[in-house]
């Protein structure tokens, strides 16, 4: 039986733990559209996202449930005082302090229910009191109102209930369309961090061509020299290229380096993720027509919604401040029963009848010109915001007409790029053969090595311009072009 050393184990479980580790980096294949669907899914720009549409979804939920009847208690379960408070005397015809000392408690129900056009408050509601005097004159005296009802209102005050009941439908909406926007702006996002590591792997693959290739041809070039084929210039210029290549190999390794780093970041996926990428050969052969994106466009872009509820908050403003500029009346009015005993059994036999009605006037008579300038600065900020949501909308629709522009005009530079991309290979691989059997000089491979390297660039560069517009495009509008529906999600899965 084999025993090993303390420093044979160490060397084992150094080198088990160098597997382990190794093993532990994960490496996935992605092709544009999964990645697209894991940002959407995972990554903190979607995480912000949903959570501002929640934010949104539970505000709107309140309002809604501001509309329903709430029912609410309202207590002063215990309130003792012990003191002195001034009294008349009767007898002297003076005032005097005496000692007191009282406990009391109440509690109060009562049902509300709001109405938006109308501006009032309808309620129903029940007290219950107790009252006890530990002073001289001891006492228990218990108050009951079995029922109220009431309504009351500002008849010609300022109604919130009217606005929120037009605004905050249209936040929702608004929510609902910016959940689904930065949806896609995840997805541009993504798509333009897939194309930096795209380009960054591509550039290092042609940095490892290169150097091979550069390698074979200064060994190439030695053989030729020896046999006085070329100069020396030319075999120091093969020299150069090789140790050129050598640098941009380095360089083409930390860029992909940096690309992976960022994107695995945007994802939120652990750090020693390693991605390959299936970039997308062949593009979506889709023809927009440019009216038919506008109209998508103001009817889906959370922006547009966006400037209409600013639009009618000003508005709402202006109306405040008008209302408050002049007279206002308010009105109250309830019936119902009430009741005094001293003990509890006695405090609900025999109601008596209660009937309040009141009528409020507020009148302002001088405030120097305070609500009249409120008014006139809320006007001026409407007719600002009118102006500005203008040329927001011709801002936002231009910028569509360009994008949907750049789009289809890729669709073209695409398949021209593809085409030179296949014939600078071509060139390239025609050029080395030449050089080889010296039908070719060093300037003509150099040249046909750029155009190669330039036309793969140009290339990966003309995918990743129309990937972009094409997902800016479904920004803007929120529409799926090549499927024929708008873009939708399932709000109820975020909830």
């Amino acid at each position: 039986m084999k025993f090993y050393s303390l420093k044979e184990i160490l060397l084992l479980l150094f080198a088990f733990g160098s597997v382990s580790s190794f093993s532990q980096e994960k490496t996935m294949t992605l092709t544009l559209e999964q990645l697209v669907t894991m940002a959407n899914s995972q990554s903190i720009a979607s995480f912000k996202a949903k959570n501002m549409y929640l934010s949104n979804y539970w505000s709107f939920k309140s309002f809604k449930a501001n509309r329903l009847p709430s029912l609410s208690l309202s207590m002063t379960p215990l309130r003792y005082n012990r003191d002195f408070v001034r009294r008349y005397d009767s007898q002297q015809n003076i005032d005097v302090y005496r000692p007191q000392q009282t406990l009391f408690s109440h509690g109060n129900l009562s049902l509300i229910q709001n109405f938006d056009w109308l501006g009032g408050t309808f309620f129903v509601d029940s007290e219950l009191g107790y009252h006890r005097n530990f002073s001289d004159n001891k006492f228990t005296q218990y108050s009951s109102v079995p029922i109220r009802i009431g309504y009351r209102q500002q008849l010609l005050g300022y109604n919130p209930f009217k606005w929120e009941k037009r605004i905050e439908p249209i936040k929702y909406e608004a929510a609902q369309k910016e959940l689904l926007y930065n949806l896609e702006q995840t997805a541009e996002e993504a798509t333009s961090y897939f194309f930096n590591l795209a380009m960054a792997q591509a550039e290092h693959k042609l940095a490892k061509e290169k150097i091979q290739s550069a390698d074979t041809l200064y060994s190439i070039g030695k053989e030729r020299f020896e046999i006085a084929a070329i100069r020396q210039s030319d075999l120091m210029t093969l020299r150069l290229d090789k140790i050129n290549a050598e640098n941009a190999l380095q360089t083409a390794e930390i860029s992909v380096k940096r690309a992976m780093f960022a994107l695995v970041s945007y994802l939120n996926l652990e750090k020693d993720t390693k991605i390959l990428l299936d970039i997308p050969q062949k593009v979506k052969n889709i023809t927009i027509n440019p009216e038919e994106a506008l109209s998508y466009a103001k009817k889906n872009n959370p922006n547009f919604l966006k400037q209409k509820i600013q639009i009618l908050e000003l508005q709402q403003t202006v109306d405040k401040t008008k209302r408050e500029a002049r007279f206002n009346m308010g009105v109250s009015a309830s019936v119902g029963f009430n009741q005094v005993a001293p003990s509890f059994d006695k405090v609900y036999n025999s109601p008596l009848q209660q009937d309040v009605f009141a009528i409020t006037l507020s009148v302002p008579i001088l405030d120097w010109g305070v609500n009249k300038g409120k008014y006139n600065i809320a006007k001026s900020n409407l007719s600002v915001a009118e102006l500005s949501t203008k040329q927001e909308e011709i801002k936002i629709e231009e910028e569509i007409l360009m994008t949907l522009g750049d789009f289809q005009v890729q669709q073209q530079i695409i398949v021209s790029a593809e085409e030179a991309l296949e014939l600078a290979s071509q060139a390239y691989q025609q050029t080395q053969e030449r050089f080889i059997i010296g039908k070719a000089d060093i300037n003509s491979l150099t040249l046909a090595n750029d155009r190669h390297q330039q036309a793969q660039r140009n290339y990966i560069s003309a995918l990743r311009n129309y990937w972009l517009n094409y997902y800016k495009i479904r920004k803007y509008t929120l529409f799926d072009f090549e499927v024929g529906v708008p873009i939708t999600t399932s709000f109820n899965e975020i909830r």
